[in-house]
């Protein structure tokens, strides 16, 4: 197939703003080019420049619409897509009264397919090219999301949740199951296509020490893949671990003593850190994922964006649908900036926006692939309207610069300001 040349406006992260000036972390082009062929980038720029070397290319003109690469949603929980927005009290009770009970109707693979088909559908109407989720501990919902993905060249990382105490009976499996069950899944899909495999145990109340023992060894003996988990999320969350765990320290500790943290751990929340725990997680090079919305929601508490990313924690942004109350990593930018706000320090545009793409990504190491729009990455971007509604529009007219068009939209903007979709190059809104 020709190569097909994308102009517009353009935006793509190339480092860290948290660890470079703001005019070293991004390439913005006023009128840029995105040369795509063979469903990767092969090279961006001017618009005019690359139209004069690539004469043969298909043209695609979006107009002032903004090119950037699709989102990345580093925590999710795809089998709560059909109860997101369910009224809920604490983390427990919301877990006993929506999740368990919506996860068991999963053990049900036709039903699995048709959630996991849903959330794909969702989250590429919201911008959303690539994602990390749990599944439920029913093998037959991991094969389903997997399924779904690859149909649509989706990059994934998800996997079987783990548990084996205090959840219901239907849910729960055992140390050896879960060993067992997690090692077939990873061997089938870790690396097939776009996928990649993470052992997932729910959090450590709903594992046994033998459990986490179980996958600690079954990442021991496959580290490319990767572990996704919460730590931390509400208080109540921390004091019935160190009931459940009296031997450890802490509630990291009860991960790290059985060799779940490392360069690959995904930490889900991450709130209420002691100075030790944060310490050892970055000495680690584990990840701390930020689900904005979940944590308003269910008034879990606030996150400290700037002051983690400043003492050299590696940090990603997520929806945690549907304990997070949308699909929308517009919305979540605007979330993170509001929370941050809260705790002292008010996130710049491109911090936010560096958070929802490259950040993301580079917390599930796949910043080689995804995240930006480097030549070399797959072809996973979006165009963005940047007045979307009359309300942006009417603020957008009074913007200076690419980061005041681009705030209005993180801060009012959803799924209207999405009007193309690409992945590995094809267009998912034709």
């Amino acid at each position: 197939m020709p190569a097909t040349l994308h102009i517009g406006q353009l935006l793509t992260p190339l480092k860290s703003p948290f660890e470079a000036p703001l005019e070293e972390s991004f390439r913005y082009e006023s009128r840029g080019g995105l040369l795509v062929e063979d469903g990767r980038i092969q090279a961006l720029g001017p618009a005019e420049g690359l139209r004069a070397a690539h004469p043969r290319a298909e043209v695609v003109d979006h107009g002032q619409g903004l090119i950037t690469p699709g989102f990345v949603d580093a925590h999710v929980h795809y089998p709560q897509t059909a109860i997101i927005a369910s009224w809920g009290k604490r983390l427990i009770d919301w877990l006993e009264t929506y999740t368990f009970p919506e996860e068991i109707r999963l053990s049900d693979p036709a039903y699995a397919t048709e959630i996991a088909e849903r959330y794909i559908s969702l989250a590429l109407a919201h911008g959303t090219t690539s994602m990390a989720t749990y599944c439920t501990s029913d093998p037959a919902s991991v094969t389903a999301i997997f399924e779904a993905a690859d149909a649509r060249n989706i990059a994934i990382v998800a996997g079987k949740t783990c548990m084996d105490r205090n959840a219901p009976e239907a849910l729960c499996d055992t140390a050896t199951r879960a060993y067992d069950e997690s090692k077939a899944l990873l061997e089938t899909w870790h690396g097939t296509g776009r996928a990649r495999y993470a052992i997932t145990p729910r959090f450590s109340p709903t594992s046994t020490p033998e459990q986490l023992a179980a996958l600690g060894a079954l990442w021991s003996e496959h580290p490319s893949a990767l572990v996704q988990t919460h730590i931390s999320e509400q208080k109540e969350e921390i004091a019935w671990v160190q009931e459940l765990f009296p031997q450890n320290r802490d509630y990291l500790s009860t991960y790290e003593d059985h060799g779940l943290i490392g360069p690959g751990t995904l930490l889900g929340h991450a709130i209420h850190l002691t100075a030790s725990e944060e310490a050892r997680i970055r000495e680690a090079g584990a990840t701390l994922i930020h689900c904005p919305t979940s944590n308003s929601f269910i008034g879990s508490g606030l996150f400290e964006t700037a002051r983690l990313a400043q003492a050299g924690q590696r940090i990603g942004l997520a929806t945690d649908t549907g304990g997070g109350s949308s699909f929308s990593m517009l919305r979540t930018m605007a979330a993170a900036y509001e929370i941050g706000q809260l705790s002292g320090s008010a996130l710049h545009p491109g911090e936010l926006f560096y958070l929802a793409t490259l950040g993301s990504a580079e917390t599930l190491g796949l910043s080689h692939e995804i995240g930006s729009l480097a030549p070399g990455s797959m072809a996973d971007f979006l165009v963005l309207d940047l007045a979307s509604t009359p309300a942006i529009a009417q603020r957008a007219d009074r913007s200076n610069d690419i980061w005041e068009l681009l705030f209005s939209t993180i801060m009012m903007g959803d799924d209207r300001a999405i009007t193309r979709v690409f992945v590995a190059g094809e267009d998912e809104t034709a």
